[in-house]
């Protein structure tokens, strides 16, 4: 694939061609001033094409472990006959994605601030292709904990995707794109949970002979296997760590710190005291667990009101994500054109609360129609709320690492995940769904209130401001550069000269991207 036009220097996508740099006026490709302490050195950014073939290829690989996770809860009434197991066994195959994750995400970040983007993504698919073939060997009554250890190796996988958004976006994309491109991140990971609400019911039919409900399991886990080597293979041949010239001024500065001055520990001490991403940490974990709640028992919920309708739960399943993804790409539009973070997210948590007590009141009015439009509202907003919250997050505690960030809030959606699950299985095998889903509610309005009490500290996008001005024979000097915790800040004073009209005539789009390394 070739540059995007936007680079004007003779360059291609592996980087820049040998040759004279051209200087003149109609070169594209910006050239800003980083202050860093003792020279004031000029630096490209460049857009290529191949950035949106590593965010589909990683999409593509986020869908095949989404579609594990809920492959097993969609068609639990199948897999709890099966494999002869309780409800709560059957539950904790799509739970031990949450239980894994929470103690592996602080060494998988730092694995990736340490080692970068290629080396997280090999390992990824190394654990989701051994995990989908182990589980080729499990499609027999006696084996469930060969099922579940298949399952865990999956898990394990998902660890080194799901926060991996917003990292590659700011690695890859410019500044007016890279919510987009978070959105195509997150899009990929729900289309995989929208393909296991649909795919599975449809393969695995609600069969009484155990060896013919065998084959079809065993089916379902052989499509799985061969779709993730091929994406393994897929993976090790095209997936490249990142472009050899920056997009964004962001990234040129978090390349420019060198990496002995990155103190991961004090990383996470620095987020853990901020005050505003901290609100949103658990106001997100109280949003995604609750979605991860209605996912996994979405089955039980809708059998218990329709019988027999297993097709049915997945689609309705299906079109709760579907719904979601078109909220999500509409919210990552949204957000790079108008940068009101706190304002959209405050509005989609709000209706995402909406859509929730929708949904609880209708879903046992015994018709499948309402159900399907309610689910749909509920989806739009509550699944539309990921990239959100990742975006927002990235702007908040900019510029540290946007691994770390989105790390912990998975992480809080994976303990609230497992809460909320258990929590509201057991209310409604004794009170009900409707219970069940108010219990929910609850927590959302919480959630609601938490959001709003967050202060919008844009830092990102400040940053991406001040790089945007570009004097005129302005002379800066850096009179002071300090490190403060890895953390480093630049304090320059300028001296302008304007043109003749008085205005300046340096021009140029700015940076963005979160900081990748600081």
């Amino acid at each position: 694939m070739g540059d995007d036009t936007s680079g004007a220097q003779d360059t291609k996508d592996d980087g820049p061609r040998s040759g004279a740099i051209d200087m003149d006026a109609t070169n594209q490709t910006e050239r800003r001033s980083i202050p860093n302490g003792d020279s004031d050195p000029g630096v490209k950014t460049h857009l290529y094409k191949k950035r949106w073939a590593i965010m589909f290829l990683f999409s593509a690989y986020s869908l095949t472990n989404a579609y594990q996770w809920i492959q097993y809860g969609i068609i639990s009434n199948i897999i709890m006959k099966f494999y002869k197991v309780e409800a709560l066994a059957a539950d904790w195959l799509s739970m031990v994605f949450m239980l894994t994750y929470i103690p592996f995400i602080f060494p998988v970040t730092w694995l990736l601030d340490k080692k970068g983007l290629r080396v997280i993504a090999l390992a990824a698919n190394v654990l989701n292709c051994a995990g989908t073939w182990i589980k080729v060997a499990s499609a027999r009554p006696d084996l469930f904990m060969v099922t579940m250890l298949g399952q865990f190796i999956s898990a394990l996988a998902q660890v080194f995707i799901l926060g991996m958004p917003s990292r590659l976006a700011s690695v890859w994309f410019g500044t007016n794109e890279v919510s987009t491109a978070c959105s195509i991140g997150v899009f990929g990971n729900q289309l995989g949970i929208a393909i296991g609400f649909l795919i599975p019911p449809i393969l695995v039919p609600n069969l009484d002979d155990v060896n013919e409900l065998a084959y079809h399991i065993r089916i379902m886990f052989f499509i799985s296997a061969g779709v993730t080597t091929f994406i393994f293979i897929l993976v090790v041949i095209m997936f490249k760590e990142k472009p050899e010239i920056p997009p964004t001024l962001a990234q040129a500065h978090a390349r420019s710190i060198p990496p002995n001055e990155y103190s991961y520990m004090a990383s996470i001490l620095r987020l853990l005291r901020n005050k505003p991403f901290m609100l949103l940490v658990v106001s997100y974990g109280l949003n995604v667990g609750c979605f991860y709640a209605v996912s996994t028992l979405l089955n039980r919920m809708i059998i218990t009101h329709y019988p027999d309708e297993e097709v049915n739960a997945g689609r309705i399943g299906l079109t709760i994500v579907i719904a979601g993804m078109v909220g999500s790409l509409i919210c990552g539009l949204w957000l790079d054109k108008t940068k009101t973070y706190k304002q959209t997210t405050l509005v989609v948590y709000l209706l995402s609360l909406i859509g929730m007590l929708v949904y609880a009141f209708t879903l046992s009015l015994g018709h499948l129609w309402v159900v399907f439009v309610t689910a749909g509202v509920l989806g739009f907003f509550m699944t539309g709320y990921l990239p959100l919250g990742f975006e927002f997050g990235v702007e908040l505690t900019y510029p540290e690492s946007e691994g770390t960030s989105s790390g912990l809030l998975n992480c809080s959606a994976q303990i609230f995940g497992i809460i909320f699950t258990l929590g509201q299985g057991r209310i409604i095998d004794k009170w009900g769904t409707l219970a069940g889903n108010l219990f929910l509610s609850a927590f959302l309005l919480i959630g609601t209130v938490m959001t709003a009490c967050i202060k919008s500290e844009l830092r990102r996008q400040q940053a991406n401001l001040q790089s945007k001005v570009q004097p005129v024979n302005a002379q800066c000097q850096c009179w002071a550069t300090t490190q403060v915790a890895g953390s480093i800040s630049w304090e320059c004073s300028a001296w302008w000269r304007q043109t003749g009209d008085g205005s300046s005539s340096g021009g140029g789009g700015g940076g963005g991207g979160g900081h990748s390394g600081a």
